[in-house]
Protein backbone atom coordinates (compact mmCIF):
# COMPACT_ATOMS: atom_id res chain seq x y z
CA UNK A 1 0.00 0.00 0.00
CA UNK A 2 1.45 3.69 -0.78
CA UNK A 3 2.69 5.58 1.97
CA UNK A 4 1.32 8.61 0.97
CA UNK A 5 -2.77 9.61 0.00
CA UNK A 6 -3.44 10.03 -3.40
CA UNK A 7 -4.15 13.85 -4.61
CA UNK A 8 -0.57 14.40 -4.20
CA UNK A 9 1.10 16.79 -7.13
CA UNK A 10 4.61 15.29 -8.03
CA UNK A 11 6.86 17.37 -10.29
CA UNK A 12 9.03 15.02 -12.17
CA UNK A 13 12.72 15.50 -13.94
CA UNK A 14 12.65 13.99 -17.59
CA UNK A 15 16.18 13.85 -18.01
CA UNK A 16 18.29 10.83 -16.55
CA UNK A 17 15.04 10.55 -14.38
CA UNK A 18 12.59 9.05 -17.40
CA UNK A 19 15.13 8.30 -19.74
CA UNK A 20 18.51 7.70 -20.36
CA UNK A 21 20.42 11.53 -21.16
CA UNK A 22 23.94 11.98 -19.86
CA UNK A 23 25.18 8.45 -21.05
CA UNK A 24 25.11 10.06 -24.59
CA UNK A 25 27.14 13.25 -23.79
CA UNK A 26 29.95 11.22 -22.34
CA UNK A 27 30.35 9.36 -25.65
CA UNK A 28 30.48 12.44 -27.11
CA UNK A 29 32.93 14.07 -24.66
CA UNK A 30 34.89 10.29 -24.92
CA UNK A 31 34.92 10.75 -28.35
CA UNK A 32 36.11 14.62 -28.66
CA UNK A 33 39.30 13.98 -26.31
CA UNK A 34 39.98 11.28 -28.41
CA UNK A 35 39.78 13.17 -31.19
CA UNK A 36 41.57 16.06 -29.77
CA UNK A 37 44.40 13.67 -28.76
CA UNK A 38 46.24 16.18 -26.81
CA UNK A 39 49.56 15.79 -26.25
CA UNK A 40 50.17 17.96 -23.15
CA UNK A 41 47.04 17.52 -21.24
CA UNK A 42 45.34 13.87 -19.91
CA UNK A 43 42.09 12.96 -20.57
CA UNK A 44 41.15 14.14 -17.32
CA UNK A 45 42.47 17.92 -17.85
CA UNK A 46 40.68 18.13 -20.90
CA UNK A 47 37.30 17.13 -19.40
CA UNK A 48 37.94 19.55 -16.53
CA UNK A 49 38.64 21.72 -19.24
CA UNK A 50 35.93 21.31 -21.02
CA UNK A 51 33.60 21.06 -17.60
CA UNK A 52 34.65 25.06 -17.24
CA UNK A 53 33.77 25.86 -20.68
CA UNK A 54 30.74 24.68 -20.48
CA UNK A 55 29.83 26.26 -17.20
CA UNK A 56 30.46 29.59 -19.03
CA UNK A 57 28.60 28.58 -21.95
CA UNK A 58 24.93 28.00 -20.07
CA UNK A 59 25.48 31.74 -18.69
CA UNK A 60 25.03 32.94 -22.27
CA UNK A 61 23.72 29.95 -24.56
CA UNK A 62 21.73 27.74 -21.32
CA UNK A 63 21.35 24.51 -21.71
CA UNK A 64 20.88 22.11 -24.35
CA UNK A 65 22.43 20.54 -27.36
CA UNK A 66 23.19 24.21 -29.03
CA UNK A 67 25.15 24.96 -25.73
CA UNK A 68 27.19 21.81 -26.07
CA UNK A 69 28.19 21.71 -29.12
CA UNK A 70 29.35 25.39 -28.81
CA UNK A 71 31.16 24.28 -25.93
CA UNK A 72 32.95 21.68 -27.55
CA UNK A 73 34.03 24.16 -29.99
CA UNK A 74 34.85 27.00 -28.17
CA UNK A 75 37.04 24.02 -26.34
CA UNK A 76 38.81 22.57 -28.97
CA UNK A 77 39.99 25.98 -30.62
CA UNK A 78 41.58 27.12 -27.27
CA UNK A 79 43.38 23.83 -26.42
CA UNK A 80 44.08 22.44 -29.95
CA UNK A 81 48.14 23.14 -31.24
CA UNK A 82 46.57 23.22 -34.61
CA UNK A 83 44.54 25.72 -36.46
CA UNK A 84 40.90 24.84 -36.07
CA UNK A 85 39.69 24.47 -39.67
CA UNK A 86 36.51 23.81 -41.09
CA UNK A 87 37.20 19.80 -41.06
CA UNK A 88 37.67 19.99 -37.27
CA UNK A 89 34.84 21.97 -36.91
CA UNK A 90 32.46 19.80 -38.80
CA UNK A 91 33.98 16.54 -37.01
CA UNK A 92 33.12 18.04 -34.19
CA UNK A 93 29.91 19.38 -34.21
CA UNK A 94 29.38 15.80 -35.27
CA UNK A 95 29.60 14.29 -31.68
CA UNK A 96 27.21 16.41 -30.73
CA UNK A 97 24.58 15.50 -33.30
CA UNK A 98 24.88 12.00 -32.98
CA UNK A 99 23.41 13.04 -29.38
CA UNK A 100 20.31 13.87 -31.22
CA UNK A 101 20.12 10.80 -33.50
CA UNK A 102 19.59 8.75 -30.29
CA UNK A 103 16.23 7.20 -29.44
CA UNK A 104 14.77 7.66 -26.44
CA UNK A 105 15.56 4.82 -23.98
CA UNK A 106 13.37 4.58 -20.93
CA UNK A 107 14.78 3.84 -17.57
CA UNK A 108 13.23 0.53 -15.95
CA UNK A 109 10.15 0.17 -14.89
CA UNK A 110 9.15 4.20 -15.82
CA UNK A 111 6.25 3.63 -18.38
CA UNK A 112 4.26 1.06 -16.05
CA UNK A 113 5.30 3.39 -13.22
CA UNK A 114 4.19 6.69 -14.24
CA UNK A 115 0.65 4.66 -15.48
CA UNK A 116 0.26 3.72 -11.52
CA UNK A 117 0.97 7.74 -10.32
CA UNK A 118 -1.25 8.96 -12.53
CA UNK A 119 -4.22 6.97 -11.91
CA UNK A 120 -3.75 8.65 -7.98
CA UNK A 121 -1.89 11.87 -8.38
CA UNK A 122 -1.28 15.02 -10.64
CA UNK A 123 1.92 14.39 -12.83
CA UNK A 124 3.50 17.69 -13.85
CA UNK A 125 6.84 17.41 -16.02
CA UNK A 126 9.67 20.24 -14.60
CA UNK A 127 12.30 20.14 -16.83
CA UNK A 128 14.84 22.40 -17.77
CA UNK A 129 16.74 22.97 -21.13
CA UNK A 130 15.99 23.79 -24.52
CA UNK A 131 12.18 24.35 -24.89
CA UNK A 132 11.97 22.37 -28.38
CA UNK A 133 14.57 19.87 -27.39
CA UNK A 134 12.99 19.03 -24.43
CA UNK A 135 9.31 19.01 -26.07
CA UNK A 136 10.82 16.73 -29.07
CA UNK A 137 11.76 13.85 -26.39
CA UNK A 138 8.50 13.57 -24.50
CA UNK A 139 6.66 13.60 -27.72
CA UNK A 140 9.13 10.28 -28.95
CA UNK A 141 9.16 9.16 -24.95
CA UNK A 142 5.32 8.18 -25.54
CA UNK A 143 4.78 9.30 -21.73
CA UNK A 144 3.17 13.10 -22.55
CA UNK A 145 -0.39 11.62 -21.69
CA UNK A 146 0.90 10.65 -18.24
CA UNK A 147 1.08 14.52 -17.38
CA UNK A 148 -1.24 17.53 -16.48
CA UNK A 149 1.26 20.05 -17.35
CA UNK A 150 4.61 20.21 -18.96
CA UNK A 151 6.98 23.06 -17.66
CA UNK A 152 10.26 23.62 -19.41
CA UNK A 153 12.08 26.32 -17.51
CA UNK A 154 15.51 27.87 -18.92
CA UNK A 155 16.79 27.15 -14.56
CA UNK A 156 15.18 25.49 -12.20
CA UNK A 157 16.24 27.35 -8.78
CA UNK A 158 13.96 27.96 -6.08
CA UNK A 159 12.15 31.16 -7.62
CA UNK A 160 11.29 28.77 -10.40
CA UNK A 161 9.87 26.22 -8.41
CA UNK A 162 7.78 28.70 -6.36
CA UNK A 163 6.30 30.45 -9.47
CA UNK A 164 5.43 26.76 -11.08
CA UNK A 165 3.83 25.91 -7.71
CA UNK A 166 2.09 29.23 -7.31
CA UNK A 167 0.32 29.44 -11.11
CA UNK A 168 -0.80 25.27 -10.44
CA UNK A 169 -2.17 26.27 -7.13
CA UNK A 170 -4.38 28.44 -8.69
CA UNK A 171 -5.67 26.41 -10.58
CA UNK A 172 -7.14 23.96 -8.09
CA UNK A 173 -10.27 24.22 -6.39
CA UNK A 174 -8.83 23.22 -3.14
CA UNK A 175 -5.50 23.99 -3.18
CA UNK A 176 -4.91 23.33 0.49
CA UNK A 177 -5.39 19.82 0.02
CA UNK A 178 -2.11 19.50 -1.99
CA UNK A 179 0.85 18.20 -1.63
CA UNK A 180 3.81 19.32 -3.69
CA UNK A 181 6.89 16.92 -4.42
CA UNK A 182 9.95 17.22 -6.38
CA UNK A 183 11.12 14.18 -8.03
CA UNK A 184 14.64 13.68 -10.29
CA UNK A 185 18.08 12.55 -10.03
CA UNK A 186 20.05 16.11 -9.60
CA UNK A 187 21.25 17.33 -6.24
CA UNK A 188 21.68 20.81 -7.51
CA UNK A 189 18.46 21.17 -9.92
CA UNK A 190 15.83 19.21 -8.77
CA UNK A 191 16.38 18.23 -5.13
CA UNK A 192 18.19 21.54 -2.92
CA UNK A 193 16.48 23.49 -4.83
CA UNK A 194 12.80 22.20 -4.21
CA UNK A 195 13.98 21.90 -0.88
CA UNK A 196 14.72 25.70 -0.41
CA UNK A 197 11.40 26.62 -2.20
CA UNK A 198 9.62 24.54 0.57
CA UNK A 199 8.72 20.99 -1.31
CA UNK A 200 8.80 18.08 -0.49
CA UNK A 201 11.47 15.85 -2.18
CA UNK A 202 12.46 12.71 -3.75
CA UNK A 203 16.34 11.88 -4.84
CA UNK A 204 16.58 9.19 -7.17
CA UNK A 205 19.94 8.11 -7.70
CA UNK A 206 21.79 7.57 -11.40
CA UNK A 207 25.43 6.70 -11.55
CA UNK A 208 25.51 9.12 -15.03
CA UNK A 209 24.14 12.28 -13.57
CA UNK A 210 25.84 15.06 -15.05
CA UNK A 211 29.19 15.82 -13.28
CA UNK A 212 27.78 19.99 -13.04
CA UNK A 213 24.70 18.56 -11.56
CA UNK A 214 26.61 17.59 -8.85
CA UNK A 215 26.14 18.58 -5.41
CA UNK A 216 25.97 17.58 -1.87
CA UNK A 217 21.81 16.26 -1.05
CA UNK A 218 20.61 19.58 1.71
CA UNK A 219 18.60 17.99 4.74
CA UNK A 220 15.06 18.80 4.25
CA UNK A 221 13.73 21.75 6.57
CA UNK A 222 11.71 20.85 9.54
CA UNK A 223 8.13 19.72 8.32
CA UNK A 224 9.25 18.78 4.57
CA UNK A 225 10.38 15.42 3.28
CA UNK A 226 13.23 14.19 1.36
CA UNK A 227 13.19 10.26 0.82
CA UNK A 228 16.18 8.65 -1.66
CA UNK A 229 15.39 5.78 -4.02
CA UNK A 230 17.19 4.06 -6.80
CA UNK A 231 15.10 3.15 -9.23
CA UNK A 232 11.79 5.01 -10.70
CA UNK A 233 9.94 1.82 -10.20
CA UNK A 234 9.94 1.96 -6.44
CA UNK A 235 7.78 5.31 -6.43
CA UNK A 236 4.59 3.20 -6.58
CA UNK A 237 5.32 2.15 -3.21
CA UNK A 238 5.39 5.66 -2.04
CA UNK A 239 3.06 7.33 -3.73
Amino acid sequence: MPQFAPDQTLLIDADDTLWENNVYFERAIAAFISYLNHHEYSPAEVRRALNEVERETILTHGYGLPSFTHSLLLCFERLSPAAFGEESRRQVESFARAIAEQEIELLPGVAETLAELAARHRLILMTKGNHAEQADKLTRSGLASYFSAVEIVAEKDPATYREVIQRHESALDVPCAQSYWMIGNSPRSDINPALAAGLNAVFLFHKDTWVLEHATLDAAPEGQLLIELDSFAKLSGIF
